[in-house]
C-alpha cells in the first residue's frame, strides 16, 4: 500500500512538473511577441577598432574635458565596482558644484535605444557624448576648440588619436572625440537571464519571475516597455492617466514648445532598472517598488496589489546584467 501512495505522489509531482515546465515553454512564445534578446552587437559598431575604442574608453574615464580637470563621463554615469552605469543620486552635480535638473540615466545598452537625453535632444551617442563637456551645469568647457586644444597639449592623446584615427588631420578634434566615446559606449551591452528566457531556456526565470512577467505582460506594461530594452523606443506622456506630482520639467515641451509635447519624455529602458535607483526623470522615486506602483497609476489607471507589484519587481530583477546579479 505505501508502495502504491509513493508512486501515485511521484505521478502527482512529475505531472505537476510538466504542467509548469509547458506553462514556461508558452510564456517563452508569448513574451517574444513583445520583447527581444539584446543583440551581439550595437549599431554603428561596424567600423570601430580596438584602437578607437580603447581611446574611448580613455575619455570616457578622463576628467581633463571639463573645466577644472574634475569631472568625467564616468562621473555621473559609473561603471567601477558593478555600478550599472549611473551614480545613484536624484540628480548629479556637474564640474564646479552645480546641480543638473535631471536624472543621469544609465549608460548601458544606451546606443539602442532611438535617441539619447530625457527629450531625445540627440539623435545617437556621438551627438549625446558631445553634450555634457561643454554644458555649463556639467562639465563646463567654454567650446570645442578648448577641447581641442586641451587634449592636444597632453602628449599620450597625441599618440592615441593617430592610432584612432589614422590618416585624419588633424586628429584630435570635438568630432573626433565624441566618435571615440561613442565608440567605448557601444561596447556596453549587458545580456540578463531574461536573454537567455527569450532564446528558449524556459528554466531561465524563476516561478516568482514568470509569475511578475505574466502580470507586467497582462497590466499591459508591455505597451510601452517593449523591444530589446523593454523601453527606450518611444515617447510618451508621463502622467496619461493621473497628473505627476513634479510638473516644473515639462520634457519634450520644453523645447518644441508644442502643447502636445507637454510631460512627453523618452520612455525609459528597464535593463538593469534594479540598480539605476532613483527613478523617472527627476529621480524623484526612491525604490523599484515605488515606481512600478506610481507608474501603474500614472499610466495605466491600475491599482496594483501588494503581491503583483512584488512580483514585477522580481521580474524586473531578472533584467539585471549576468555580471552584476
Amino acid at each position: 500500500m505505501k508502495y502504491i501512495i509513493w508512486k501515485f505522489f511521484i505521478c502527482l509531482l512529475l505531472v505537476a512538473t510538466n504542467v509548469m515546465a509547458d506553462s514556461a515553454d508558452r510564456l517563452v512564445r508569448l513574451a517574444n511577441r513583445y520583447f527581444e534578446p539584446l543583440p551581439e552587437v550595437m549599431p554603428g559598431s561596424e567600423n570601430d577598432t580596438p584602437q578607437l575604442i580603447a581611446l574611448g574608453k580613455k575619455l570616457y574615464f578622463e576628467k581633463r574635458l571639463s573645466i577644472n580637470d574634475s569631472q568625467s563621463c564616468a562621473s555621473c554615469h559609473r561603471l567601477e565596482n558593478d555600478f550599472a552605469g549611473v551614480d545613484g543620486q536624484s540628480t548629479s552635480p556637474g564640474a564646479e558644484g552645480k546641480i543638473g535638473s535631471r536624472n543621469s540615466p544609465t549608460v548601458l545598452n544606451a546606443g539602442f535605444q532611438v535617441s539619447q537625453f530625457w527629450d531625445g535632444r540627440a539623435k545617437d551617442l556621438v551627438e549625446q557624448a558631445k553634450g555634457p563637456i561643454l554644458n555649463p551645469i556639467e562639465m563646463g568647457m567654454p567650446n570645442e576648440k578648448a577641447v581641442e586644444k586641451k587634449l592636444r597639449g597632453i602628449a599620450e592623446y597625441n599618440d592615441a588619436f593617430t592610432l584612432a584615427f589614422p590618416g585624419n588631420e588633424p586628429t584630435i578634434t570635438y568630432q573626433n572625440i565624441a566618435e571615440a566615446i561613442a565608440a567605448f559606449e557601444r561596447t556596453l551591452i549587458t545580456p540578463s537571464r531574461f536573454d537567455d528566457f527569450m532564446n528558449g531556456d524556459a528554466s531561465a526565470l524563476s516561478e516568482v519571475e514568470l509569475r511578475g512577467l505574466k502580470t507586467f505582460i497582462k497590466k499591459d506594461c508591455k505597451s510601452c516597455h517593449d523591444g530589446k530594452l523593454l523601453g527606450g523606443e518611444m515617447y510618451e506622456t508621463l502622467g496619461k492617466e493621473a497628473p505627476y506630482d513634479n510638473q516644473s520639467d515639462q520634457g519634450v515641451y520644453d523645447l518644441t514648445k508644442d502643447e502636445d509635447d507637454r510631460m512627453v519624455f523618452k520612455v525609459a529602458s528597464l535593463r538593469n532598472v534594479a540598480l539605476t535607483a532613483p527613478y523617472f526623470h527627476d529621480g524623484k522615486i526612491k525604490t523599484l517598488n515605488e515606481a512600478v506602483r506610481k507608474m501603474a497609476k500614472l499610466q495605466l489607471k491600475e491599482e496594483l496589489s501588494n503581491q503583483q507589484v512584488s512580483d514585477i519587481e522580481m521580474f524586473l530583477k531578472a533584467l539585471t546584467d549576468k555580471k552584476r546579479e
